[in-house]
């Protein structure tokens, strides 16, 4: 696998891995862009932890904040780091198939 691909694919596995992200992650995919003090009146959650998290996300490539009206920023999900994580997921498994499959060979061969 790139070593590109495995960077984001751990960014992604990092940022997913903690629940308040995964809900603010949800609150995006159901309702849309959605600026932090959106998310703050649904989530209960403060802006600034909100603010806090959405950072982390943009980093990994998550999500991408966009300029609006006055100044206010609305964050948007992206799909292509979750694909690149997918991917790898995908190699990993096959990885492990062809193993699993050696070892059964092996196993019940007399």
């Amino acid at each position: 696998m790139d070593p590109d691909a495995e960077a984001v694919a751990e960014q992604v596995f990092v940022a997913l891995a903690d629940p308040t992200r995964r809900t603010i992650l949800t609150a995006l995919a159901t309702d849309g862009p959605s600026t932090v003090t959106d998310l703050a009146a649904r989530l209960p959650i403060t802006r600034q932890a909100i603010a806090k998290h959405l950072t982390l996300m943009t980093d990994a490539g998550l999500v991408t904040p966009e300029p609006g009206e006055r100044r206010r920023v609305r964050y948007r999900l992206r799909s292509a780091p979750v694909q690149i994580a997918q991917q790898f997921l995908a190699a990993l498994a096959h990885d492990w198939d062809d193993r699993l499959d050696a070892l059964r060979r092996y196993l019940t061969t007399p």
